[in-house]
């Protein structure tokens, strides 16, 4: 059975491309490129609204593969996307991460 966007799952990676991008930045964090590599980070994007201590609206959130600081100090934000998983909701969100973080998402 395939995935939703035809995607082979590889290890705990949702493809085979962000599995080979993991191993990529993990070789590239030993030879100290880069440095404080995380997976799966998490940004909210508009927190939850509450109405007389009930939440009526959950937070909106956007979850990038991987973060890391190159070895100048740049932040960077990484996600893995094929053309076919440039949905509207990723696009929205992407624009919202630039505006609301100041932070412009790389896609590999």
């Amino acid at each position: 059975m395939y995935s939703k966007y035809k995607n082979i799952r590889s290890g705990h990676y949702d493809s085979k491309k962000e599995n080979k991008r993991a191993n990529d930045l993990r070789f590239l964090e030993k030879a100290k490129e880069i440095y404080d590599l995380k997976e799966q980070v998490e940004f909210e994007l508009i927190p939850a609204q509450y109405q007389n201590g009930k939440c009526i609206e959950r937070a909106c959130k956007y979850i990038a593969d991987f973060a890391y600081f190159d070895k100048n100090g740049t932040y960077i934000v990484e996600d893995v996307k094929s053309p076919a998983t440039r949905t509207k909701d990723y696009i929205l969100k992407r624009k919202m991460m630039l505006y609301i973080h100041k932070i412009k998402i790389n896609e590999i």
